[in-house]
């Protein structure tokens, strides 16, 4: 695929888009297929930041996983840096007595260079007390110089795919939640030097449809692509509650609708993470009238982004 292919594509998609095959029993948890990888992965997942903060006891955290995967919620996220390490070492000990076996597990690296995502990788795998995590990440790629570093020769791309062949991991992905140029730009370079991407995670909600849109202008390349759609902060971290327009069933039921192999929440209490199972075991996709409302109702509070502060941040 040339450049100027590349960003037709990129730029050729209407919102809304159709969504994505689930597979499930009524009142059973829903599942899709990630991408070419051929997985299933269910329609929810938990986040990992969430059960490692300090205001979540580890006990509760370890109580929020296991219910979650005995409930059929089978797509784990992590990462390296999250909580100084606690999310994968309470996440570790939560996928004990045979856990670990009944979930894909996923963690992020920051790393950009080989040495240092080598390092990074080997750490979170003793924290997640497991010989192989089912997807590594590169973490939040939110700079134009980023892609660049992790394809040059020595780049934390070459460090993952070692790993990949020895074993320590099966796919490999991005994330970001800043600007969809800077997700273009990852993909463009990943084509340009003939590598797939197997997932790529990104901000996926009610609020981005209006700013920076990373369902306007990359969800098109990669459901063209088939590369695992990995949606994040469908609350926008809890921000978008507060603009009073919208309430968290609809925001992950919106989210959901979309093009995305798995939703992934945060959840720090088993309330919240009682609402995303209700959500997903009770699943309608949005009809394009719903949507439609939906969107008005959150367009005049969206145009600059302030519901979705992580668009602004600097890093």
């Amino acid at each position: 695929m040339n450049r100027r292919q590349f960003l037709t594509a990129a730029g050729a998609a209407i919102f809304p888009i159709t969504i994505l095959d689930v597979f499930a029993a009524v009142g059973d948890m829903p599942y899709r297929t990630l991408g070419h990888t051929g997985e299933k992965v269910s329609i929810v997942g938990v986040g990992g930041y969430h059960i490692g903060r300090s205001d979540v006891t580890e006990e509760e955290s370890q109580r929020i996983i296991r219910t979650a995967i005995e409930n059929g919620i089978n797509f784990m996220d992590n990462c390296w840096c999250y909580n100084d390490g606690q999310s994968e070492i309470r996440m570790g000990k939560a996928l004990r007595d045979g856990y670990r076996k009944r979930v894909f597990l996923m963690t992020k690296l920051d790393g950009r260079d080989a040495k240092s995502a080598t390092m990074q990788l080997d750490e979170s795998l003793k924290r997640l007390q497991t010989d192989h995590v089912d997807l590594i990440q590169f973490h939040a790629v939110t700079r134009m110089d980023e892609p660049q570093k992790i394809f040059a020769p020595g780049g934390a791309l070459e460090g993952v795919t070692k790993a990949r062949k020895a074993g320590k991991v099966r796919y490999i992905g991005f994330t970001g939640h800043k600007s969809p140029e800077i997700h273009l730009q990852m993909l463009e370079m990943a084509f340009r030097n003939s590598f797939m991407f197997n997932t790529v995670q990104m901000p996926l909600n009610v609020m981005d449809a209006h700013y920076e849109s990373f369902a306007k202008l990359v969800l098109p390349v990669l459901v063209q692509h088939n590369i695992g759609v990995l949606g994040m902060k469908p609350l926008g971290g809890q921000a978008i509650l507060r603009s009073g327009v919208v309430d968290a069933p609809e925001c992950l039921r919106y989210a959901m609708s979309l093009p995305a192999s798995v939703v992934i929440t945060g959840c720090d209490s088993m309330a919240i993470l009682q609402q995303a199972i209700n959500v997903a075991k009770g699943f309608r996709p949005m009809v394009h009238e719903e949507q439609r409302a939906l969107l008005a109702r959150t367009a005049p509070l969206a145009g600059k982004g302030e519901f979705e502060p992580y668009k602004h941040w600097e890093s």
